[in-house]
Formats: structure tokens, sequence, C-alpha cells
């Protein structure tokens, strides 16, 4: 069995942002414009109005002040609430394998490797732009790689379980070395016109290596374990798919409105996931230090999935047996919003600093399904 490593990582963040003011004054200028066009069912009774956002609402609900973006035009304008993103042809490519090409190139570089070492591509994500060819098969020729490569979907949970499985590949020595990449374009996906959820999510891609330790240089991560977690919840639920347009009206036009179909695009039950979630992460982190022979209070850092500062805090709280320091539980949500699987790898490639060799960390992400991974780093000499 070979050991593995996490040897680099890397990051994409598009130029664009949107601040909390700058997403609630198109929401409300839009929840204005509805309200006046139902006012006659308003008023009768039949429908309730529209009510209005605010940034002090979405900073005390998530922690979040701003997001970064691929297109903020579409998503400020009252008329649409859409990125607009231009259809690609076939020869060229596609906006989720370029984002995650730019991060990988980043962690390629810190690595210092040629990709001739590297054996396999994942592309791990919450939502793949396409059903195939697999995104990651694009990235693999992108970037010259040889060997193989495959999508793989656990949404939120899915970078922590697709380091899972690059360690396993390393492991059994099916490669040496995997390329692991996260892109993730959630506002394609986010229901822009839901006061409880159009602020939650951002646009970013992330990449990392994992290597054989006895091929690995100096520095880097030890992966000390892996455990993965699931159970099925549909408090979490994005029923976006091909067979939708099996049971869509024929004269509906494109691209599919929200009103109406709201299911298609994210949503959950906020109060539920809370509730349900944070014992089970907690536990989760708890007891896989207890089989690894580890006091969970004495980890240096905690990298936790960017969903909710409530949530992250509570999980700290309880993972480490007091209040952590911003420096010991990392929150990033502030500046990027929730990224779904990339969260807990931009806190892990922005905050990793200030370790000695034996020092202990740990990457943990959790989301729909419901779904949880954690990964426990011992820092390298």
């Amino acid at each position: 069995m070979h050991k593995a490593v996490i040897a680099a990582t890397g990051l994409f963040t598009p130029d664009q942002s949107i601040s909390n003011d700058e997403l609630v004054h198109a929401y409300n200028t839009w929840v204005d414009g509805w309200n006046a066009a139902h006012a006659a069912a308003i008023e009768a009774g039949e429908i309730e109005p529209k009510t209005h956002s605010s940034s002090a609402f979405i900073e005390k609900a998530s922690g979040i002040k701003s997001r970064f973006v691929l297109d903020k035009e579409g998503i400020l304008d009252p008329s649409r609430m859409l990125p607009r993103l231009a259809a690609r042809s076939n020869d060229e490519i596609s906006i989720l394998a370029e984002m995650a090409v730019k991060a990988a190139e980043q962690a390629i570089a810190a690595w210092g490797k040629p990709v001739s070492e590297i054996g396999a591509v994942i592309c791990a994500a919450s939502n793949m732009q396409r059903a195939y060819p697999a995104m990651a098969i694009e990235v693999q020729q992108a970037l010259g790689i040889g060997g193989f490569a495959f999508d793989m979907n656990v949404a939120c949970s899915s970078a922590t379980f697709g380091i899972k499985t690059a360690a396993d590949f390393v492991a059994s020595g099916s490669t040496k070395a995997v390329l692991m990449v996260n892109p993730e374009v959630c506002s394609a996906h986010l229901n822009f016109k839901d006061r409880d959820s159009h602020f939650i999510f951002g646009d970013v891609a992330t990449a990392v290596i994992i290597e054989a330790e006895d091929q690995a240089g100096p520095g880097g991560w030890n992966i000390l374990g892996t455990k993965l977690q699931t159970q099925f919840s549909n408090a979490i639920r994005n029923n976006f798919g091909f067979l939708n347009r099996t049971h869509l009206p024929t004269d509906m036009p494109e691209p599919i409105p929200s009103d109406g179909l709201t299911d298609k695009m994210f949503v959950q039950q906020g109060r539920k996931v809370f509730k349900e979630v944070v014992p089970m992460v907690s536990e989760m982190i708890v007891d896989h230090a207890a089989e690894l022979g580890i006091d969970p209070t004495t980890y240096k850092r905690l990298w936790l999935h960017q969903a909710n500062i409530n949530m992250n805090q509570l999980i700290g709280k309880r993972v480490l047996g007091r209040e952590p320091s911003p420096e010991e539980n990392v929150i990033i949500l502030d500046e990027y919003a929730n990224t779904s699987s990339a969260g807990s790898i931009i806190a892990f490639h922005l905050h990793n600093q200030g370790f000695e060799a034996g020092d202990k960390g740990l990457i943990c992400s959790f989301g729909a399904g419901y779904s949880a991974g954690t990964v426990v780093l011992e820092k390298r000499g």
C-alpha cells in the first residue's frame, strides 16, 4: 500500500463580484415589479405578496457579504436574474473545463513536476454542464495528461469524496499521481427570485494534486485518513435533468423560467438541514479522529465546507470543545459565499500557513445527499 500526499492546490476566482447591497437592490426591484403585476390577486387574498430582502438579513443568516460570479450583469438584471453564459461550439473548451484548467495550471505550477507524472483526472463537482463526454476527460485533454479521467457528483461533498478516491488509487498503485478538480458555476442553478436562497452561492474552481508519498518532494500534507458518509434526504435538492423535457408543456419557451419550476434549481429546507447536518458532521469528525487515535481538540485548523457561518461555528465548537478562533476555524464564505464542493478547498488553499511538521488539520465537507467527507492531514517536513 502506498501512502498518499496532498502535494499542491490551485484556485481560479472569477474577476466579477457581487456585493450583498447590489444583489438586494436587484432582488427588491424584481419584487416590486412582481407585486405590481399581481396587485389584483394580492388584494383579493389569492396570493401572498413577495417581501424584500436586505443585506442585514443575508449576513445574519449566512455570514456572506459578497460572491464571485462569471456574469454579474445578467444576475443583476431584474428582468432576467440569471447569468448570461453564451453557448459554445463543440470545438471550443466548455465553461467548466476552462475554469478547471485554470485552477489546475496553478496547482501544477506549484507542484513543479511535468503533467506526464499524473495518471488520472477526477472532476468532482455538484453540477456538470452536460451528461457526457465527461468534463474530466476534456480537462485531461486540455492539459495533455495521459491515463484515465471521469466525473463524480456528491454535491457539496464532491471534493472530499474526490480526494478519498484519488488517495485510494494511489494506495492501490493504480497511479502515482491524480489531479482532482472542482469547477462550480453555482450561479447557473441558483434561483435568484427566492428570498431564502438567492444570496447563497458563488462561482469558482479549485484543484488538488494527490501523489504517492514515496515520490513526493518536501512539504505538502500526509493524508492520515479519509472517511465518507451518506444518508438520503430531500432537504437539499435539485431536480433538473434530461427527463424534465418529457413532461414540460410543448409551448414552453427556453430557457426554463424559474417561476413554477423552482425545484428544477437549487432548493433546500434550511432549518431542517441545520438541525440534521450539524450533529451528523460533528459526530463523524470526532469518531474519525478516534479511529485514527487523534484527539480532535488538538487539530490546529479546520477547513470546513463553507455552507453557513452558523453551521461552521457550531461544528467547530463541538469538535474542538470550545469556541474556536478565526485562525482555527477558517471562514472564507464572507467573500466567496457558498461555492459547493470547492469551499473547503478554497479555505485550505488560502489558509494553510503557520504549520510545523507533525501539526494536524482537517478538511471536511457536507451537503446534499446528505453526504459528508473528512480528510485528516498532517504537515510534512
